[in-house]
């Protein structure tokens, strides 16, 4: 039996105008194979995303933002 272990990647995101870029981001990284949740906080350009890193790299996730038309970065906090 494979186990598999969830991953929680958080990202600062920059060119939030508007609340809607929460959904449009949301829907994008959310279509990634291995994504199981993903949170944007409009306030703090805040992304966080629990994924399968076996699956999906921070990489990935990052690109799926820029396809959305925001730029992120991993940050640590």
């Amino acid at each position: 039996m494979a186990t598999t272990s969830s991953t929680q990647t958080k990202l600062r995101a920059e060119g939030f105008s508007c609340p809607s870029c929460v959904a449009k981001i949301e829907k994008q990284v959310g279509r990634l194979d291995g994504v199981d949740n993903v949170q944007v906080h409009f306030a703090s350009s805040r992304i966080e995303v629990e994924h399968d890193a076996s699956k999906v790299s921070v990489d990935d996730i990052v690109s799926a933002v820029a396809k959305a038309g925001y730029a992120a970065k991993p940050s640590a906090f």
